[in-house]
């Protein structure tokens, strides 16, 4: 499958809206690496406090609570999410549905291609985390589920 110039086009204007530093797209007929700006991870050491800063008395914080049990269900691309197949429809879910793996939650638009997503957990939606007509990121929390118990 060949890419159009208004195809490339498209993917470069997603990328410039987001804040991706870098874009991967591979399928069997094509490959495409996008890095904005030459930009690198890079994890640069955070400097030892000083001694004011430093309270060797102070007690360590407390540890995390332990979470409960939910799960976030995530995007699986990068794309524009949908929560309605069109606007005169309901949303696939709200808060208090209960959805099953192969529950179809919410569209993610990639170049005018609509995919359904799952949300892949038995639960309840407990949270709603993204609007409708956004762009969102590969791996950003579109729903939070309160997981079933076993």
């Amino acid at each position: 499958m060949a890419l159009s110039d208004e195809d490339v086009s498209e993917i470069l204007a997603i990328i410039d809206s987001s804040q991706l530093d870098e874009l991967e797209i591979e399928t069997p007929s094509f490959s495409l690496h996008v890095r904005r700006g030459g930009a690198r991870a890079s994890a640069s050491p955070k400097p030892p406090p000083s001694p004011r800063e430093a309270d060797p008395a102070a007690p360590p914080p407390p540890p995390p609570a332990p979470p409960a049990a939910s799960s976030e269900i995530e995007a699986p691309m990068l794309g524009t999410f949908y929560r309605t197949e069109s606007p005169a429809h309901p949303p696939f879910v709200a808060v208090g549905d209960r959805v099953e793996p192969d529950s179809v939650v919410c569209l993610i638009e990639v170049m005018k291609l609509m995919n359904h997503i799952q949300a892949g957990v038995s639960g309840t939606i407990v949270e709603v985390l993204a609007q409708s007509g956004e762009l969102v990121e590969f791996g950003q929390p579109l729903f939070r589920v309160a997981l079933e118990r076993e």
